[in-house]
């Protein structure tokens, strides 16, 4: 099983790869790409090229649980991801990885390395890594995309 780890945002997508069999998660580069179907070419392209068979999509939850805020662009995009590429999608809560990700990287360096994606980057292999570690979050069946 060869899964990419996504956390998605309309600026950046924070990308990482890993194997079940092997079971670590480690980071690609974010995709950054204004033009949509660019950014949907990059990542069949980088779904050929690796050979992946999963995809790993962090979930937005609230602290309480409740799907968060950004949960229906999430859900709009995991539509998309299964339009275009008809491979399993697998749901993480990706609760507090894009602070833990921040935590990571130097308080002075932070804002110089936002926009590269690295943080991005850093937050989808703290969601792949839960997956390959603990399988998907369970959502209800109401909270489903």
């Amino acid at each position: 099983m060869h899964c990419l780890g996504i956390d998605y945002g309309t600026k950046r997508i924070g990308l990482s790869h890993g194997e079940k069999e092997i079971g670590v998660a480690v980071p690609l580069p974010a995709l950054i790409e204004p033009d949509a179907e660019t950014l949907w070419r990059k990542l069949g392209e980088l779904l050929q090229t690796r050979r992946i068979t999963d995809l790993v999509v962090g979930y937005p939850f609230n602290m309480d649980g409740s799907a968060g805020f950004k949960a229906k662009e999430v859900d709009a995009f995991v539509t998309e991801l299964q339009r275009r590429f008809t491979l399993p999608v697998h749901l993480v809560d990706e609760t507090l990885t894009t602070y833990t990700a921040e935590q990571t990287i130097a308080k002075k360096d932070r804002r110089d390395v936002r926009d590269s994606g690295l943080v991005d980057s850093r937050a989808a292999t703290l969601i792949l890594q839960d997956f390959l570690d603990n399988g998907p979050t369970f959502l209800p069946e109401s909270e489903l995309p």
